[in-house]
């Protein structure tokens, strides 16, 4: 079974980032090795600079001296990362290549790597609220936002109908 690609980062001069991310997947080209090295990313994100009163979009290195690289460590994409010019080596202990876990991916990227969610109760249920101030607490459910995961319930305190968004973990369906 063919090994799982992971997202790696890579040290390189100061301002050589897209250099680097280039001539990487330049020579995967050259190589045909993209089940190897999969993707090359510059971590950027886009600033409103204000300069002389006037405002602009400037894109922005989010980790400068840093290149992520998606892909499966062989002796070859090693090779391949480690004798780019510009580049200094993987970022780990010894210089030996660590994958980031999938939080930080989903940190870094904004994208979710965990699993679809799927909650054991819906919109008309009666949950009991756990590890909050309101613990013990029991609500119906008025709305579930798996994207987000939250839930937004309808809670009885002091005889008045509160309505509150919870995590999803934070509610279990009361029967």
């Amino acid at each position: 079974m063919p090994e799982a690609a992971n997202w790696y980062v890579v040290h390189t001069y100061s301002g050589y980032e897209n250099k680097v991310a280039q001539n990487i997947l330049k020579v995967v080209e050259n190589r045909k090795l993209h089940d190897l090295i999969q993707e090359v990313r510059v971590p950027t994100e886009m600033v409103t600079e204000i300069t002389d009163g006037k405002s602009k979009q400037v894109e922005r290195k989010t980790f400068p001296s840093y290149v992520l690289i998606k892909m499966i460590v062989t002796d070859d994409s090693w090779y391949i990362v480690r004798n780019t010019r510009g580049c200094t080596g993987f970022v780990g202990p010894a210089s030996e290549p660590t994958p980031l876990t999938d939080a930080e991916v989903e940190k870094l990227f904004g994208i979710e790597l965990s699993s679809s969610v799927e909650v054991d109760f819906k919109v008309g249920d009666r949950v009991q609220i756990n590890g909050t101030a309101m613990d013990g607490f029991i609500g119906v459910v008025q709305g579930i936002d798996l994207e987000n995961r939250t839930v937004d319930v309808l809670v009885s305190m002091f005889g008045r109908d509160t309505p509150t968004t919870l995590p999803i973990t934070q509610v279990v369906k009361v029967d």
